[in-house]
């Protein structure tokens, strides 16, 4: 695998994942190795449509995005592994063990999702997730994900 394929820039990331703003929460990744691990990065805007309500005072990420992040990041993890067409599937979330949350994200943040594969059978795919931000462990959290066929779009 050549050096380019470890990137996978945003234009890939809207290729491979069928999440859009506000809900894409994956801008790029890098280190990206088949079937074992990528690292998502994720750039906190001050402009994120969630900061005007949670807090105006004091703006902070919901740890729940934070873990969807992570969720993003496996997913896109499997869709290029697997290489996954986003048309007639989809990759979801199947169960999430052990969070921990350690480090608040804040406008000016840039999370950075290491995730690693624990477990691969067939279509569905264990994970160990770790969110930094400046390198300091801001979450952590055990998930579980797989494809699943799309038999009509939702109307």
């Amino acid at each position: 695998m050549g050096e380019s394929d470890a990137r996978i820039d945003y234009a890939e990331v809207m290729r491979r994942l069928p999440h859009r703003y506000p809900f894409l929460l994956v801008d790029r990744a890098e280190d990206f190795v088949a079937g074992t691990s990528i690292t998502g990065v994720k750039n906190v805007t001050h402009n994120e449509p969630f900061f005007p309500g949670h807090f105006p005072i004091d703006p902070v990420m919901p740890g729940v995005l934070i873990v969807e992040a992570m969720a993003q990041t496996g997913a896109l993890l499997m869709s290029k592994t697997m290489n996954v067409e986003v048309e007639g599937k989809v990759i979801m979330f199947m169960s999430i063990d052990g969070v921990r949350f350690r480090k608040p994200a804040r406008p000016g943040d840039q999370l950075r999702m290491r995730v690693m594969v624990t477990k691969q059978r067939g279509d569905v795919f264990k994970f160990r997730g770790e969110t930094f931000i400046d390198d300091k462990l801001a979450a952590e959290a055990d998930f579980a994900a797989m494809v699943v066929t799309v038999e009509q779009p939702a109307s």
